[in-house]
């Protein structure tokens, strides 16, 4: 998985201890579909997330995210729910915990493909049909299905 420039500066300097990182979930949809991506680093079903930048606004994020991993035009419609995905350990023995943003977003244009490493497989489910996924990633999944108006926030 590409390790954004910034990240690896940092860590350069604390080696593996866990960072603490803003970031993004795109839940993309497109009529009764939602776009998922296959990750290759663990093997699971997910829609499309990603670090935000030093400076960069959170949506701008989600966005960039889904035309970086997925190949589509989204608009950014509203901010769902925002929660704390603690203590990841990835296969090189860095750690991270993560502040996420989960935006429900509209899919625009473009065609659903693997468009980076970091996926193996990229396409739309129906809604009533979705693969299986963990409980955290369902969850930012069906707190964008609820259609909530205000933003929940995980207590």
């Amino acid at each position: 998985m590409p390790i954004p420039p910034f990240v690896a500066e940092l860590r350069t300097l604390i080696g593996t201890r866990q960072l603490w990182l803003p970031g993004v979930t795109a839940v993309v949809r497109r009529g009764d579909e939602l776009l998922l991506t296959k990750r290759a680093d663990n093997g699971e079903w997910s829609p499309v997330t990603g670090i935000v930048d030093p400076g960069e606004e959170p949506g701008v994020t989600a966005a960039r995210e889904s035309l970086e991993e997925a190949g589509v035009v989204v608009t950014v419609d509203r901010l769902v729910s925002v929660g704390v995905i603690p203590d990841v350990v990835y296969e090189n023995g860095d750690r991270a915990a993560y502040l996420d943003l989960t935006f429900a977003c509209t899919w625009v244009s473009g065609e659903a493909r693997v468009a980076d490493d970091e996926n193996v497989d990229v396409r739309w489910w129906p809604i009533g049909g979705l693969p299986t996924m963990t409980d955290s990633i369902r969850q930012r999944i069906d707190n964008v299905l609820a259609g909530e108006a205000a933003a929940r926030f995980h207590r």
